[in-house]
């Protein structure tokens, strides 16, 4: 480790967070001159605003006509939330996780909802659960793409078509980077702060006609909060689904997203941003497959994630946690990479973020600095 010279030339954007992540190149608040701020979100102007951000969303991520989307508060997380407090309970349920936030998921059922008949499976970060445990009969809810442990399922051949039960699926780091298949999601939930850039503290609920169904026939035996009601009088509330918004949005984040979505259509739209979010990954998967110090934290190339790539360190001799400590410090100072540490109850690495908003020559440019933050950090701590 003696010969390892720092390199020269850096990311022209060091930020690679899983999320909020960066805006695309060219990005400016000038952006958002147009947006209805000082209005009544339910005034004729800013509603208009929120209902073209639902029309834009069905277009540019192609959600099928027979499905209701709708705004809703609390990012991804309150968007999964309501669906799950407002659905579950009325047949049995299995809960698919392998990351931290589907295993918030199985937390809130057990703990929360306290649902009569639960089954729940989890995967070690980086591996998937047994998914042929799913039964058609039961209501399930899973994460497609998990980004604090690199994985995603491959597809949803696992899910019956034939189903009884509904399926609930968080896709906050999956929309728009992988193909959704919609025939078989019945919720499907994401934030404006993933793949697109977007703000925090918005989340995307997308509801087929078997989920409406669920709501208008099924009272869950807990008292909902109103964030959580979609139902008056037994039907769904189609206002919400319109533009009229359970509480009040950020309509300077409402017209961010509106830009954002643009700038997925000038992309050459949703085939585009997929190929771009590929292509991006497999810059860091063939890194980390030639180096002599990280491996995949997904062992399974078809399972690995398109959008949050995350590695380990291959070297058991040295403190992982301290290893990471190190790079991190070190990438930071050298205004290289911020915000890329592995998810903190997941195995010490990073995770590099690789959707359609970062530029491929970024992750060119960083994967030097990694090298050498690496056996910097390590010689550090091996004395040397």
């Amino acid at each position: 480790m003696t010969n390892n010279p720092k390199p020269t030339v850096k990311p022209e954007d060091p930020r690679f967070s899983p999320g909020p992540t960066r805006k695309p190149k060219g990005w400016t608040l000038s952006k958002l001159e147009n947006a209805a701020l000082g209005r009544n979100h339910r005034s004729a102007p800013a509603k208009a605003k929120l209902k073209r951000a639902i029309d834009r969303t069905r277009e540019v991520l192609q959600v099928p006509d027979t499905h209701r989307i709708a705004i809703v508060p609390g990012s991804d997380t309150g968007a999964v939330e309501l669906a799950m407090w407002a659905m579950l309970g009325q047949r049995g349920v299995d809960v698919f996780a392998w990351e931290a936030f589907g295993k918030d998921w199985i937390t809130d059922a057990i703990e929360q909802l306290d649902l009569d008949d639960l089954r729940t499976f989890e995967g070690e970060y980086g591996e998937l659960p047994d998914l042929s445990a799913a039964q058609p009969d039961r209501d399930i809810v899973f994460t497609w793409n998990g980004t604090t442990a690199g994985v995603r399922v491959p597809d949803a051949d696992w899910i019956s078509a034939e189903r009884e039960g509904i399926t609930i699926c968080d896709a906050t780091s999956a929309a728009f980077a992988q193909p959704l298949e919609w025939d078989k999601l019945d919720v499907v939930t994401y934030s404006w702060q993933k793949v697109l850039g977007g703000e925090a503290a918005h989340g995307m609920l997308i509801l087929s006609p078997r989920a409406v169904e669920r709501l208008e026939t099924y009272t869950p035996p807990r008292p909902l909060p109103k964030l959580f009601r979609l139902v008056k009088d037994g039907k769904l509330d189609e206002s919400v689904f319109e533009g009229s918004t359970i509480n009040t949005p950020s309509l300077l984040c409402t017209e961010d997203y509106l830009v954002a979505l643009d700038w997925a259509e000038a992309q050459g739209g949703l085939k585009a941003l997929h190929a771009r979010a590929t292509s991006n990954a497999k810059i860091i998967d063939d890194f980390i497959e030639a180096s002599d110090w990280c491996v995949h934290l997904c062992k399974v190339t078809a399972l690995r994630s398109n959008t949050g790539v995350c590695l380990r360190f291959a070297d058991g001799s040295l403190d992982h946690d301290a290893l990471q400590a190190g790079m991190l410090k070190r990438l930071a100072e050298e205004d290289v990479a911020v915000d890329c540490g592995a998810y903190r109850t997941a195995p010490s690495g990073l995770r590099i973020w690789t959707a359609a908003t970062v530029d491929p020559d970024d992750l060119h440019k960083l994967l030097p600095w990694l090298d050498w933050a690496y056996r910097d950090t390590a010689k550090e701590l091996m004395g040397a």
